[in-house]
């Protein structure tokens, strides 16, 4: 009773925290909206030896992202507690958002191109572990690996990118791409370093051929679907584009791969989407869609694009986050989204339906919506453009296929003949289902009525994209009539989109070329290619042989070192010196002991081969100055081999022949190649001036710092502290192991 009783507060208190901490975002939003939208930045010392530093700015763009991150994430995390109501590990999920929130923040004020790497790992992560939250269903581990496969790939990029552009500009930050020295730009090293981010930006925001990775993810809970794959994590790359974008606009190649990028992407997505019965599964392609064409927004050379690309960012998200709601609300309440099984469900779910028309008629873009006003913007900046005709034709086709959705999301699902799966009663979910949607599709209309609201944020962040953009807030007033017409053809051909829904449906159901010869088939083909290799491989070289795991060692090592080991230039043959008849000595002494090792036939004449390489090891260290090594090696060498010759006494093996002659001949081949690579290595650096410059700072430094005149028993103690710990644990090992060998002669001695 006391364990209940106990249990029962515990879920209490873990109850309070969930169920109110939606309130952290809500309350950061005025801290946010006051940020300056002029560029201000803030730095600390990080890692100094490699220039890193905690550096973060904000200013208008990085303003607009924020509030978007804080305004879905308020929804998210109040919704997130009536989706999951009763689940185990809702206080989990709930963590989890909150700290790809945090990780998200990082990386729109991260400065520091390091910095910003950073954070952009870290959303990868949690990206895995939110797609994979339902781990026990093998769609969400599959789902949740492919997104990590593919956005850690471009992370890997984004790092090479980024590792060649600070080679180019040491010391860069965001913040000064803007002022960059076109002697910079037209470096070769800069120039590879932004292909290198584009890649890695084309993988965060599923850009094609990068784009299946996010249809995949709607194997996520509905909360993480609503956050991550419409406004927050999926715009991160395009971020990164824009940032990048006001420094790169110089450059040839960069607008022409932006448009060809984006516009691709945006038809593909659009042919997509069709295709799709399941509610999210449409979403998502439409949002690959939305994220082509904010790519094509970013990449158009006129200053009213950039003011597209911010107005179309804000409405995208406060339409798309609350159709995921949605979608997840119809799931909640019916067990389905397909969309075959679902009519009619505006009387049992009537504030989900009205969230539902709100977000739908702003992403149709009918008049009176924040939808209705970006879309005003993209034909204002499509007819200054010269490639007219590619934007004009890419709008078109996205804004019918977005007019498609909208209505089967809104009029096909909740109008119309009521069906819904067996078994299940719809019904209308607690204000945390209902409230989140409803407020999101509720302000794309309050700013779509009074679009002077949106109008500081939304310049301000085209702004830091154009600096040239002028005249913002007129730009910004959609123009009712000259515009009305080429819209009602957009809504004209979307409802007849709509209407034919199903035949076109079945008609690219036929064309499964698109599935088989797509980027997502390549990429499977691509695993299991790699898993028949890695199979093949292990079979072959995973034999348990160590000595078969040290011969391919050295050969890969030769393979690798060989070229720029014997590119060395060799010292001319220097006279005997004094000690070199020791040294000498020595080494023949090593040479003999490894032939005789080479050549023994049983284990103890391997060992004491063995032991005769080290003896001559001790002679050589012993001459060149080195007695302390020579009598560590001496000590450790004679322990070794007497514990192995009283250990082996009774248990003497024979090691019989080496194989069969090809093998030999390897193994022959490998060790003598290895040994030359080493030899020449060793000549090579021999040959090369001394560098006194660690011999001068020991005697400078020995007494300020270490207070002795014995400049070797400094270095021993504490210059070289660590070193010294090591060859007395050598010693202390050796003593250790002769223990009990002389524990046993004494008791045999006294044994009568």
């Amino acid at each position: 009773m006391v364990q209940a009783t106990t249990q029962a507060a515990q879920a209490a208190s873990e109850a309070a925290w969930i169920r109110w901490i939606w309130l952290l975002p809500l309350a950061l939003l005025p801290a946010v909206a006051s940020l300056p939208g002029e560029p201000t930045s803030w730095s600390w010392s990080w890692v100094d030896a490699l220039d890193v530093r905690l550096g973060f700015a904000a200013d208008g763009l990085a303003r607009l992202f924020l509030l978007l991150v804080c305004v879905v994430g308020t929804a998210v995390l109040a919704y997130t507690p009536g989706y999951l109501h009763g689940h185990a590990r809702l206080g989990q999920l709930m963590g989890l958002l909150v700290a790809f929130m945090l990780a998200m923040a990082g990386a729109i004020l991260a400065d520091d191109l390091f910095l910003l790497l950073l954070f952009w790992e870290a959303t990868s992560v949690l990206s895995f572990l939110l797609v994979g939250f339902g781990h026990d269903s093998q769609d969400s581990r599959d789902s949740a690996r492919q997104a990590l496969l593919v956005t850690g790939a471009g992370g890997l990029a984004l790092l090479a990118g980024f590792v060649l552009i600070l080679i180019a500009a040491p010391g860069l930050r965001l913040s000064d791409l803007a002022r960059l020295d076109p002697a910079v730009l037209a470096d070769p090293r800069f120039q590879a370093g932004a292909m290198l981010v584009l890649a890695g930006a084309m993988t965060k925001s599923a850009q094609f051929p990068f784009h299946f990775w996010l249809p995949g993810a709607m194997a996520a809970p509905t909360p993480v679907s609503a956050f991550l794959h419409s406004a927050t994590m999926v715009n991160l790359g395009v971020y990164v584009m824009a940032r990048f974008d006001e420094a790169m606009g110089a450059v040839p190649w960069w607008e022409g791969a932006l448009l060809s990028i984006g516009t691709l992407t945006a038809l593909w997505g659009a042919v997509q989407a069709p295709r799709e019965r399941d509610l999210k599964r449409i979403l998502a392609w439409s949002t690959v869609s939305a994220l082509g064409t904010l790519t094509v927004l970013i990449g158009l050379p006129n200053e009213l694009s950039a003011l597209a690309f911010t107005a179309f960012l804000l409405a995208h998200a406060l339409y798309k986050a609350p159709l995921f709601f949605v979608a997840g609300n119809i799931d909640h309440a019916t067990g389905t989204r397909q969309i075959d099984q679902l009519g009619g469900l505006r009387r049992a779910m009537p504030v989900t339906a009205l969230a539902a028309l709100l977000a739908g008629i702003s992403m149709a873009g009918l008049p009176a919506t924040i939808g209705f006003v970006a879309k005003d913007s993209i034909k204002a900046a499509s007819e200054l453009s010269d490639v007219i005709w590619v934007v004009e034709g890419v709008s078109l086709l996205v804004s019918t296929v977005g007019m498609a959705v909208a209505s089967v999301a809104v009029l096909r699902i909740f109008f119309g003949r009521v069906q819904h799966p067996e078994g299940h009663v719809p019904h209308e979910g607690t204000w945390r289902l209902t409230l989140p949607p409803l407020a999101l599709a509720g302000l794309g209309i309050v700013l779509g009525l009074f679009p002077s609201l949106a109008e500081p944020l939304v310049a301000d962040a085209a702004r830091m994209i154009s600096p040239a953009l002028e005249r913002a807030d007129a730009a910004l007033e959609p123009q009712w009539l000259l515009r009305l017409e080429s819209f009602a053809v957009v809504w004209g051909i979307g409802l007849v989109v709509y209407a034919g829904w199903n035949r076109l449906h079945r008609l690219l159901e036929r064309m499964r070329f698109l599935d088989r010869a797509g980027p997502e088939a390549a990429f499977v083909a691509s695993l299991h290619g790699i898993r028949q290799v890695a199979g093949v491989l292990g079979r072959r070289l995973q034999t348990g042989r160590l000595s078969r795991y040290l011969g391919i060692t050295a050969a890969a090592t030769i393979a690798l070192c060989a070229p720029w080991v014997f590119a060395l230039r060799l010292p001319a043959p220097a006279p005997l010196a004094p000690d070199g008849a020791g040294v000498l000595l020595g080494c023949l002494t090593a040479a003999l002991g490894a032939l005789l090792a080479a050549r023994a036939r049983d284990t103890l004449q391997c060992l004491l081969g063995a032991g005769g390489v080290g003896a001559g090891s001790a002679m050589v260290f012993l001459f060149r100055g080195a007695p302390d090594l020579a009598l560590t090696q001496l000590a450790v060498e004679s322990v070794f081999v007497v514990v192995a010759a009283v250990a082996l006494r009774r248990h003497r093996q024979r090691l019989g022949s080496a194989g069969r002659r090809p093998a030999r001949a390897w193994r022959a081949g490998t060790a003598l190649a290895f040994g030359l690579l080493l030899g020449a290595a060793l000549l090579a650096l021999s040959g090369r001036p001394f560098d006194s410059a660690m011999s001068d700072y020991f005697l400078a430094h020995s007494v300020p710092q270490a207070h002795g005149h014995n400049v070797v028993n400094v270095i021993l103690v504490d210059f070289r502290a660590l070193d010294t710990l090591g060859e007395i644990a050598v010693v202390m090992l050796a003593a250790l192991a002769a223990w009990p060998l002389a524990r046993r002669l004494r008791t045999r001695k006294e044994q009568p």
